[in-house]
């Protein structure tokens, strides 16, 4: 299986990935707290929204690291597909 390479794309997933450790680490402390279910469901609704936002933004990483790497490096082709690939983000992000 491919790993990603491109170094801001790693750093900005993982940034993603922290800020919705955070989230849930306050759904937990919700919990502790005794809050209600209904605010705690709200929090819980927003952590999941990041980590499938994260997803979404990892799965067009790789299909962009993919597809440039079988692709002739031609300049056109790249303008593209990073084009493609923003409809592609757009259009998965939809669906949660």
């Amino acid at each position: 299986m491919a790993q990603l390479n491109d170094e801001s794309a790693r750093a900005d997933l993982l940034n993603r990935l922290r800020r919705a450790e955070g989230q849930l680490r306050g759904v937990q402390r919700m919990i502790e707290a005794g809050d209600s279910c209904l605010d705690i469901a709200g929090q819980m609704a927003a952590v999941r929204k990041a980590l499938d936002s994260a997803y979404v933004r990892m799965t067009v990483c790789f299909m962009q690291q993919e597809l440039q790497s079988r692709l002739a490096p031609d300049a056109r082709r790249s303008e593209e597909l990073a084009s493609v690939l923003d409809d592609v983000q757009t259009l998965l992000g939809k669906v949660r």
